[in-house]
């Protein structure tokens, strides 16, 4: 992507590559890093498995209903040492394919992914998959994360009932 990118001249190559890297700053757990690629007015939702996928956070419950603030406080708790659930770190593994330009609206690119998303934690691996739907905005010349949305493809969350990482 050159550094004059606009939201016309964007390609699915580019989404990849964006969404390749992003799961790598996750995996790596360099969750700072991975949180400057979201705009100062971004979204980040997990919705509960029992509700609309386009369901909204003040009318249903969510696991994760942050706004830009929130997540920043969830990544600085994520990555102190009395975060107890997830200190050690969890060994995190996200493949993510079927990606899709779904729409250029405005300054937005609705895109869509499929997604598969394994923890390994005290022995016990749990897998996590479902939907990424993005919003995605070109902010400097470079793409950004303006909402991002993990549906979860499953019945509910195992017995622990968390998602202590990022999907």
């Amino acid at each position: 992507m050159t550094a004059t990118a606009t939201l016309q001249t964007i390609t699915r190559a580019d989404v990849e590559d964006f969404l390749f890297a992003e799961a790598d700053l996750i995996d790596a757990w360099k969750l700072p890093e991975w949180l400057e690629l979201f705009t100062d007015d971004a979204h980040y939702f997990v919705p509960s498995t029992d509700v609309d996928p386009g369901a909204r956070p003040n009318d249903n419950l969510f696991y994760i209903a942050d706004d830009r603030f929130r997540l920043g406080e969830r990544v600085k708790r994520l990555m102190k040492r009395t975060a107890h659930v997830e200190f050690p770190h969890s060994k995190v593994r996200h493949i993510v394919g079927n990606i899709r330009i779904l729409e250029r609206d405005g300054d937005d690119l609705k895109i869509s992914t499929s997604f598969i998303a394994h923890r390994t934690k005290n022995a016990v691996t749990d897998v996590y998959f479902g939907t990424g739907l993005y919003r995605l905005v070109v902010r400097d010349g470079r793409l950004a994360i303006r909402e991002k949305r993990s549906i979860l493809a499953s019945d509910g969350l195992r017995q622990q009932g968390r998602v202590s990482f990022i999907l």
